[in-house]
C-alpha cells in the first residue's frame, strides 16, 4: 500500500511540474490614450525592462529630431509654455497653462504661431493665473485632450474651463507621478502629483520632457516640500532647462533640488513690477550663485528655446538683466501705516486684483478670508463674495455699506 502511495505521489508531482513549465509571463502592453487617425500619444505603465536588453538600447536618441521650439509666452502675472515640433511632416502642439482670465494673450500668441491644433493642453493647476485662458483655447482651437490635476475650484473661471471642455467633448485625462508618455519624437514622465487632496500649488502636475538628448522641467507652482517628493520619488530630474516654480517665489526652488536638476539655464513667468515681489530675492540670488543663466518674462519679454535634440538656444524678445524684486518675498501681514498703495477704480478696492493685504481692509476679511477670495476670483458683483465661507447676507450688507469694496472692469 505505501508503495502505490509513493508511486502515485510521484506521478501526480511529475504532472504539475510539466504543466507549470513554458508558460510566459503578462506584460503591459502600451495603450492609446488619444484616439486619432495616427497613433500620436502612447501611455505606457512602468513595467520592468527585459534582462537580456542592454542599456545601450535603452538609450538610443533619434538622430534626425526636426526642431523643437518651446515659447515661455509673457502673459504677465500668470504662466503659459507652448511647444511645437513635428515628425515626418506631422506637427505636434503642447500648451501648458494658458495665463491669466482678465487677458487673451495666449489666444493671440497661438494665433499668430499659426496654431490650429492642439494635442494636449495641460492646466497645471486650478488657480486664474495658470488655468485663465484655457476656456479660450478650448472653444478657439481644435484641442485632442486636456490635462488637469484633478483638483477643483468654485471660481468662475474654473467652472467656464469645465463647461468648455463639455462643450466641446474633449477628453480627459489626469495625469500621475511615474507615468510615462510618447507624442511622437518627444518623451513626458510625470513627476508630480502621486495623489491629490485639493491642495492646489502643492499639487500642481509636474512634468519632465525629453527631447533627444535635451531635457526641460515644468512644475508649475510646487512648492519645495514638493520638489522633494519628486527627488525622493527615484525619478531622475537632471534636466538642462528649469521653469522655475511659482513664478520665481521662494515656496519653490530648494537648494537640492535645484542641485539635483543641476540646469544651465532657468526661467520665470511674472509680471513686470507685480505686487508679489516676484521673482524673490533669495531665489534670484540661488540661480544666480549656481551659475545658472537665468532668464525672466517680465525683463525679457516672451523667452524662446529652439533645439534639435542635441544643441539648444535661447533667444528672448528683450534685453535686459535680471535683479531682485524691490518689493521683496511674499505678501505678509503688515500693519496700516506697512501696508501698499491699494489697487483701487476711484476709491474704492477691486476685489479682483486686490492683494491679500489691501483685501483686509474690506471690513469682515481677515488674513483667511483674503486668502479664500484670491482663490475663487473672479467674482461678478459684491454679491457674490456669499461664495466665501463665513460670509453671508448680513456681512455682504455690511460690506456694501463700508462702500470700500467694488468689481473692476
Amino acid at each position: 500500500m505505501q508503495k502505490r502511495y509513493l508511486f502515485a505521489l510521484f506521478w501526480f508531482i511529475t504532472i504539475l511540474l510539466i504543466t507549470g513549465c513554458g508558460q510566459d509571463s503578462v506584460k503591459p502592453k502600451k495603450t492609446d490614450l488619444v484616439e486619432r487617425q495616427e497613433q500620436i500619444i502612447e501611455k505606457s505603465l512602468p513595467a520592468e525592462k527585459e534582462e537580456t536588453q542592454s542599456n545601450e538600447e535603452s538609450k538610443v536618441v533619434p538622430t534626425d529630431l526636426s526642431e523643437l521650439k518651446v515659447h515661455y509666452i509673457d502673459v504677465g502675472q500668470g504662466d503659459s509654455t507652448l511647444l511645437q515640433f513635428s515628425e515626418d511632416g506631422e506637427d505636434f502642439t503642447i500648451l501648458i497653462d494658458a495665463g491669466n482670465w482678465k487677458g487673451d494673450e495666449v489666444v493671440n500668441y497661438l494665433k499668430s504661431q499659426h496654431v490650429s491644433q492642439i494635442d494636449i493642453a495641460i492646466g497645471t493647476h486650478p488657480d486664474a493665473d495658470h488655468i485663465g485662458q484655457l476656456d479660450k483655447v478650448i472653444n478657439t482651437f481644435n484641442v485632442g485632450e486636456i490635462w488637469l490635476s484633478g483638483n477643483t475650484n468654485p471660481s468662475q473661471t474654473f467652472q467656464r474651463l469645465l463647461g468648455a471642455i463639455d462643450s466641446k467633448q474633449v477628453d480627459y485625462h489626469e495625469p500621475r507621478m511615474g507615468e510615462e508618455f510618447e507624442i511622437g519624437p518627444l518623451k513626458m514622465d510625470v513627476l508630480y502629483p502621486k495623489t491629490i487632496s485639493e491642495h492646489d500649488n502643492e499639487e500642481s502636475i509636474s512634468l519632465k520632457v525629453t527631447y533627444g538628448e535635451v531635457v526641460f522641467i515644468f512644475t508649475g507652482d510646487a512648492t519645495t516640500d514638493d520638489e522633494l517628493n519628486m527627488l525622493q520619488s527615484g525619478i531622475d530630474v537632471k534636466a538642462d532647462i528649469l521653469k522655475l516654480g511659482h513664478h520665481g517665489s521662494s515656496t519653490s526652488t530648494h537648494p537640492t533640488f535645484l542641485r539635483e536638476v543641476n540646469p544651465a539655464v532657468a526661467i520665470y513667468s511674472a509680471g513686470k513690477d507685480n505686487l508679489y515681489g516676484h521673482p524673490h530675492e533669495e531665489v534670484v540670488n540661488l540661480v544666480k550663485n549656481s551659475n545658472i543663466q537665468l532668464y525672466g518674462t517680465d525683463v525679457h519679454g516672451t523667452i524662446l528655446v529652439t533645439t534639435d535634440g542635441k544643441d539648444y538656444k535661447v533667444l528672448t524678445k528683450k534685453d535686459g538683466t535680471i535683479t531682485p524684486s524691490s518689493s521683496g518675498n511674499t505678501p505678509k501681514e503688515t500693519t496700516k501705516e506697512e501696508q501698499p498703495p491699494t489697487t483701487i477704480i476711484g476709491s474704492c478696492i477691486d476685489i479682483n486684483t486686490a492683494t491679500v493685504e489691501q483685501l483686509q481692509e474690506i471690513i469682515h476679511i481677515g488674513v483667511a478670508r483674503a486668502n479664500d477670495l484670491v482663490d475663487l476670483r473672479p467674482f461678478t458683483s459684491i454679491d457674490d463674495l456669499g461664495r466665501i465661507s463665513g460670509i453671508g447676507p448680513a456681512r455682504i450688507a455690511d460690506i456694501k455699506s463700508q462702500g470700500l469694496a467694488c468689481i473692476g472692469g
